[in-house]
């Protein structure tokens, strides 16, 4: 049996979706809102369903406040609603003071809720491993939520060049990289960052947004696991 056949996945399908879905949660997380481009993510009814296969309850309950969100802007954010999702944002994620929600991993794994920690310098070695850096080095730690889940969607592209390559051996790899960063980094801390989202965002879109990242992390290490474990047995 090819392997690129087991639990009859298909894996093309599937990659394109991650490579997708992350694409998006990344930038949406990662950047101050930009206007123009959530209307057009409206427009596209992007939000109506997931590309990931597993079923999860964390991704139905995210694209839920997402589609509630989008239905409350047709025909375009208004200025006050777009105000208001830029005051959510800074007041989660940036400050003024301290972000309510911080969205890098270090902070959840140091009593001081410092950045640029241990986890920052291991999840650079991850990207440098594939031959990328962070456009804000030094300056972003590398270890954003959004960046890990760019970095993600850099992954599932390589892997989607390997299946298209016919590179088995190459496939496996970037799904193992795959699995091993998705544990070792985003599933050990996004449930605390979505809480923490979820509990304090005035708006449905990054409550939505948290959790569908959070569902989207799940559903991916989850499709990763049955596969490898699979591939091991035979």
């Amino acid at each position: 049996m090819n392997s690129f056949d087991i639990n009859n996945i298909d894996w093309k399908t599937t990659l394109l979706g991650e490579t997708n879905l992350m694409g998006v949660l990344s930038r949406a997380i990662q950047t101050d809102p930009d206007r123009e481009w959530l209307n057009s993510l409206v427009d596209q009814d992007i939000f109506s369903e997931s590309p990931l296969e597993n079923n999860c309850p964390e991704i139905d309950e995210g694209l839920s406040l997402l589609q509630s969100w989008s239905n409350s802007i047709k025909g375009g954010i208004s200025d006050e609603q777009f105000v208001n999702l830029q005051t959510d944002y800074s007041r989660l994620f940036i400050g003024p003071a301290k972000p309510i929600a911080p969205p890098w991993e270090s902070v959840y794994f140091n009593e001081d809720r410092m950045i640029f920690q241990e986890q920052t310098v291991q999840v650079r070695g991850w990207y440098r491993r594939f031959g990328i850096e962070s456009e804000k080095l030094h300056k972003e730690p590398d270890d954003h939520i959004g960046l890990e889940l760019s970095f993600l969607a850099y992954l599932a592209g390589l892997g989607l060049q390997a299946l298209e390559a016919g590179d088995e051996t190459r496939f496996t790899e970037i799904l193992q990289a795959k699995s091993q960063f998705i544990s070792q980094h985003p599933i050990k801390w996004a449930k605390n960052w979505d809480a923490l989202v979820e509990k304090n965002a005035h708006s449905d879109f990054y409550r939505g947004l948290s959790r569908l990242i959070y569902g989207a992390l799940l559903a991916t290490e989850k499709t990763l696991k049955n596969y490898l474990s699979k591939e091991v047995s035979l």
